[in-house]
């Protein structure tokens, strides 16, 4: 019989992918229990996932486009901001999700063994559902404005697969420090609705004034923003030095995210 000894994680070291494989069921059961406890007792069920954005989208048409009369680079402000948000919501969904995985599982954490790192990743399960379903409205929207995406669209998984890559990234680590400082909930409640008026997700970045913007340009979501909209709206061409980095800094951080979640995770029983 073959004997498996269960030993903790080297210094830097990454996990192996056969790990993740081993233990895939446990991620789809995650991610399944986490979509089934969000809409479970709901009158309106996955309804949800498309009122959410679109109601946010109108507020902001009211708000920024009827009030303060800023630009949406050329096409409705309703579309316009509901493209912005489909971004934003997949980003926002998974550092939400993941960052009290480990606590809300603490039992199961400490008692049973698997890829710890699983907990907080399933959070990418549900809310690439709610961004499918979103999407399916999106298309409707096109429709109905007669938008014709071209062929950028081809380029929207890239993006999509960048905002994960990201959005995980700030979450495994989000979700390690939780465990030690209950406190780092407070500063995401705080820090996830900065950036989202501080990224130009209702308004175009042509609406900011020249001297602010470099804050908005150092901002990898504004990059991944509007490749979003390039993809779906016929926006203009973002500049080459944004598209290298949109995929070079994402998967940058993602990598160093694993190795700090690891390295974190050898105290996890003692603290959790």
């Amino acid at each position: 019989m073959a004997k498996i000894v269960v030993t903790p994680p080297g210094r830097f070291a990454i996990p192996k992918l056969s790990q993740f494989w081993e233990a895939r069921e446990v991620l789809y059961r995650f991610g399944a229990r986490d979509v089934t406890l969000r809409y479970r007792q709901t009158l309106l069920g996955v309804v949800w996932v498309i009122l959410q954005p679109l109601l946010t989208a109108l507020l902001f048409t009211l708000v920024f486009g009827k009030v303060a009369h800023l630009s949406s680079g050329g096409v409705p402000y309703v579309i316009f901001s509901f493209v912005g948000l489909l971004a934003w919501n997949l980003f926002n969904g998974i550092i939400t999700r993941s960052q009290l995985s480990l606590v809300s599982n603490r039992d199961l954490v400490s008692k049973v063994f698997f890829p710890r790192m699983l907990v907080p990743l399933a959070s990418v399960y549900s809310s690439i559902i709610d961004l499918l379903v979103s999407s399916a409205f999106l298309v409707a929207l096109l429709i109905i404005y007669g938008i014709n995406p071209g062929p950028a669209v081809l380029l929207s998984p890239v993006w999509t697969l960048m905002i994960i890559l990201f959005g995980s990234s700030l979450g495994l680590v989000a979700s390690a420090l939780t465990v030690r400082y209950r406190d780092v909930n407070y500063f995401v409640q705080f820090a996830l609705p900065f950036m989202l008026y501080a990224s130009p997700i209702a308004y175009s970045l042509n609406s900011v004034p020249p001297k602010w913007r470099i804050f908005y340009e150092v901002n990898p979501l504004t990059w991944m923003l509007g490749e979003y909209r390039w993809a779906f709206l016929r926006q203009p061409v973002p500049p080459q030095w944004q598209i290298i980095l949109s995929i070079v800094i994402p998967v940058t951080l993602f990598v160093a995210s694993v190795i700090i979640f690891e390295q974190m995770e050898r105290g996890f029983a003692d603290v959790i």
